[in-house]
């Protein structure tokens, strides 16, 4: 049997799983927390079951990652986690470890750099591996050997649903994340850019310099390309997943039982 891996964004999931279960009828938060735990432990379960996985991870975030050092106003405007469910996220822990999915909590990492490092590296050496995520920011390493499942909608997603929902190729997100920004993490992007003009520039030119170099380009938007390439390369570091973190843990380590 083949080698796949499955990486699970474990706090993409369980969040997901709780905003619903929260509007539900409970006797009290323990039993709300407690009926929440088992939807996510089958979750996982059916997941294990949907990627015939032979190893599994379920990564959640560090405290601070190397972006809110780098860029003040990072995920700024983010609603904080509800107390209660930062209080049981401990539970949660335990209920994805005993379907025998390791649990991986990193110091400072977030969960997705700590997620595109593993599949990167998974891919490298010629083994699939599935993505469980809702994040968009996965989207520009899926490939041959990385594919990206969303739990909630049942379905793998592909380069034409990219395309459908960006108006841009899977291949060029970042670069036009770069440019439009991106409300959800306060990611600026490029000021006086928005959707529309992003997906244009994408189309029209392979680089944001090539698109500068032609005299037929709009001087309104020359205008404010040239004034806000420093906030167009922060952006970019910004919305770029890293793949070279040092996990301290091999894939062997990530088998099931």
């Amino acid at each position: 049997m083949k080698p796949h891996l499955l990486l699970i964004d474990a706090l993409n999931l369980i969040r997901r799983i709780y905003a619903v279960d929260v509007n539900q009828k409970h006797h009290s938060d323990d039993q709300m927390i407690e009926a929440c735990c088992a939807r996510v432990a089958h979750a996982c379960k059916k997941l294990l079951n949907t990627t015939n996985a032979t190893h599994a991870i379920a990564v959640f975030d560090g405290d601070r990652s190397w972006r809110y050092h780098f860029y003040k106003n990072y995920k700024h405007s983010r609603s904080p986690m509800p107390q209660i469910l930062k209080d049981a996220l401990i539970h949660f822990k335990t209920a994805i470890e005993e379907t025998g999915i390791v649990v991986f909590e990193p110091i400072n990492d977030e969960a997705d750099d700590i997620i595109t490092t593993l599949s990167c590296k998974a891919a490298t050496n010629n083994v699939s591996n599935t993505i469980v995520s809702t994040d968009k920011g996965f989207l520009p390493h899926l490939g041959q050997y990385i594919t990206i499942y969303d739990y909630f909608k049942k379905q793998y997603l592909d380069e034409h649903s990219i395309k459908e929902r960006f108006g841009v190729q899977q291949s060029r997100l970042v670069d036009f994340w770069a440019l439009a920004g991106d409300k959800t993490n306060d990611i600026p992007g490029v000021k006086g850019i928005g959707i529309k003009s992003a997906q244009q520039l994408i189309n029209n030119y392979n680089t944001v310099e090539q698109a500068l170099e032609d005299k037929l380009l709009s001087p309104s938007i020359h205008k404010k390309l040239e004034a806000n390439m420093e906030m167009y390369v922060i952006s970019k570091q910004l919305v770029s997943l890293r793949t070279d973190i040092n996990l301290g843990f091999s894939l062997k380590q990530l088998r099931l039982s």
